[in-house]
């Protein structure tokens, strides 16, 4: 619907240019909107929030995405300021051809408050299904998407792990001709088959929000493994900052926009990407100590909070929309 979207937003967007100072866009594929409104309101200031695949998909192939990169790209370019939401996608922006001192790296936010329940174990028992006595539980929330990792954590990082740990990814699928990444599902369901996990390994769609709450909180670690696929990125990974949140550890691979949402040591663990010795060498330490892994997790949600709360975040989205002032 984005060539129904895009001219109601435009005309909208118009009508409320006359009462603002700034227009924010939520994505790079609404840079054609901002552009046009530069057009008709030379003193509108138009911002916008870059997170990577908005960026990088002018990379993939095929007609729509040289489309995208005919239009979008130069679109962008044209904009006050692009708030990149990592530093790798800052960089992919002025690789891109938009000038340094137009875009700003401002991580995403979350409400702590969110996270503050702490269910019993029982909960993630009966979400699953099943008795989690004497188990260890690994949880991976996030897209079927190859650079997320979960296929080649399947194969690569379960086989070294204890027989009593579970590994549970949860997230949505991608509809088939869907545009970006495409739905990587059936090769994480090949990748239980080919290692014989199937007792070891649940894949979950389409969870509710409050059912992610509980993996989050229920998890012994929450785990990021993401790897290295040309033409896509991880531009955050808010997703560790709510599992630190939940007051459980992370351990996540060291790239992209992973690298700014976890500080080493301090609100969760990186682990350089596709090193599958080095996650079940981690995890292993974490689960062997109970009592460091709490006090690891509860030191990660004061960071967490301190660091990531939206209010703070929020402080630093209206000190660049100033900077942008004529």
């Amino acid at each position: 619907f984005l060539p129904i979207f895009l001219p109601w937003a435009a005309v909208r967007a118009a009508f409320a240019c006359r009462d603002h100072d700034v227009l924010l866009l939520g994505d790079g594929v609404l840079a054609p909107l901002g552009a046009l409104i530069k057009r008709l309101f030379p003193r509108m200031r138009v911002v916008c929030v870059v997170h990577g695949l908005d960026i990088s998909f002018a990379t993939h192939p095929g007609a729509v995405a040289a489309f995208y990169a005919a239009l979008n790209l130069p679109a962008l370019r044209r904009l006050d300021l692009l708030i990149a939401v990592g530093r790798a996608t800052e960089a992919l922006a002025i690789a891109n051809g938009v000038s340094p001192s137009r875009v700003r790296f401002i991580p995403n936010g979350i409400y702590p408050e969110e996270f503050s329940e702490r269910p019993p174990r029982s909960a993630l028992e009966a979400l699953l299904g099943m008795s989690l006595l004497d188990r260890r539980v690994l949880v991976r929330v996030g897209r079927y998407v190859s650079h997320k990792g979960v296929a080649w954590f399947i194969r690569e990082v379960m086989p070294r792990l204890p027989q009593n740990v579970l590994f549970v990814a949860a997230g949505p699928r991608i509809a088939a001709g869907t545009a970006g990444d495409a739905d990587d599902y059936d090769n994480c369901v090949r990748a239980i088959a080919d290692a014989g996990l199937e007792e070891r390994v649940v894949l979950l769609s389409a969870l509710p929000w409050e059912q992610i709450k509980i993996l989050y909180a229920t998890a012994d670690i929450v785990v990021s493994p993401n790897v290295r696929v040309p033409g896509s990125m991880e531009g955050f990974g808010i997703n560790v900052l709510e599992a630190a949140a939940s007051g459980t550890p992370v351990v996540a691979a060291d790239i992209d926009g992973l690298r700014d949402a976890i500080e080493d040591g301090i609100n969760g663990i990186l682990v350089t990407a596709g090193d599958a010795a080095g996650f079940a060498e981690r995890i292993a330490r974490l689960l062997a100590d109970d009592v460091a892994r709490q006090r690891f997790g509860e030191q990660a949600c004061a960071a967490v909070r301190d660091r990531f709360s939206w209010p703070a975040i929020c402080s630093r989205y209206i000190e660049a929309f100033r900077e942008t002032a004529p």
